[in-house]
């Protein structure tokens, strides 16, 4: 195990170099960038530098003269050694404006992956050992329901039921009006009051292609020959479904749900941006619309280094869930 976690973590690193030098090609392939309308906007003031003067000043104070090759390594040096230099869009550095995001983030991400597993896994089981029931196909209705709906659409939805017609919840942001006037509890719940809306739509997002893959997977055990054999020798129902079925299934989901980890931190971008909540997502979104090279490449890197963590995870996993799997 602990060649083949070897093997895995060198491997890694090798991607993550690949994957790191084509996003920095990518963002010296902007067609627009925050050094361009700065030194556009600096070439306006009266009697300035023309625009090429104060472009070629502003690429070389931050390197993007250099070719991309000469430039990546120039990078990955500064990144290697934590310096992440400032962020052109926010005028601070990356790592205080990662920090100041990150927690808005995670804690809408975690509540939305908490709720989505312990609906979606526990109703497709319940799919699954009910199979061509009225609650199979409520369940599975509501899972194609979930899979369908664009983000988007969903969250305008919930604005207009319960924001605009209801009055329950504001349109946008994190805080209220008057959050300041509160007292702690009164901010803290406050703030709750302004993420329901946003987990709710993460939560149903996630709930439906989780309930179908549990529902799926859970079908193809139910039918094995061991589960036959299980019934035939007696075993109560629950032991034959939650301690033989259910642990055969865990192999897809641990995938599935292994895969979502990265979400966790990178925050969503859509939702987010929906509901102008300062979170990763949206403070993201905005620094790759200003050009913000030294943001972006910061975000894009510590996502692929997540992404790659959680695979790492998940292939560790399969021998904890599945006796089966032994790596020699």
């Amino acid at each position: 195990m602990r060649t083949y976690i070897a093997k895995r973590i060198g491997i890694s690193v090798i991607i993550l170099f690949c994957v790191t030098f084509i996003i920095y090609g990518l963002m010296r392939s902007l067609p627009s960038s925050y050094v361009e309308t700065m030194a556009m906007q600096l070439s306006q003031a009266p009697g300035a530098k023309p625009y090429e003067e104060w472009l070629a000043q502003l690429n070389a104070q931050y390197g993007l003269d250099l070719p991309v090759p000469i430039g990546y390594v120039t990078w990955l040096g500064d990144f290697l050694t934590g310096n992440f230099g400032d962020s052109w869009k926010f005028n601070v550095p990356v790592l205080t404006e990662f920090y100041n995001t990150i927690g808005i983030s995670f804690a809408m991400g975690g509540l939305a992956f908490v709720f989505s597993t312990v609906i979606a896994v526990p109703l497709g089981i319940l799919a699954a050992t009910h199979q061509y029931s009225k609650g199979d196909y409520i369940i599975s209705a509501v899972a194609l329901a979930g899979i369908s709906l664009p983000t988007f659409f969903f969250a305008t939805l919930l604005k207009l039921v319960f924001s605009v017609g209801l009055g329950w919840f504001d349109l946008y942001g994190l805080m209220g009006r008057d959050y300041a006037q509160l007292d702690a509890v009164g901010q803290m719940i406050d703030i709750v009051k302004h993420m329901v809306m946003p987990v709710v739509t993460l939560t149903v997002i996630q709930i439906g292609s989780l309930m179908r893959y549990t529902r799926t997977n859970m079908l193809e055990v139910l039918n094995a020959d061991y589960i036959r054999t299980a019934r035939t020798k007696g075993l109560p129902e629950h032991k034959v479904i939650y301690k033989h079925a259910f642990r055969n299934t865990l192999i897809p989901l641990v995938t599935v749900i292994g895969g979502s980890l990265p979400g966790l931190f990178s925050g969503a971008l859509i939702t987010e941006t929906l509901f102008m909540i300062p979170g990763t997502g949206y403070t993201s979104y905005q620094a790759m619309t200003a050009g913000d090279i030294p943001y972006t490449m910061f975000f894009l890197t510590f996502i692929a280094i997540i992404t790659l963590l959680s695979n790492l995870l998940t292939d560790i996993l399969y021998a904890v869930v599945d006796p089966r799997v032994r790596i020699s």
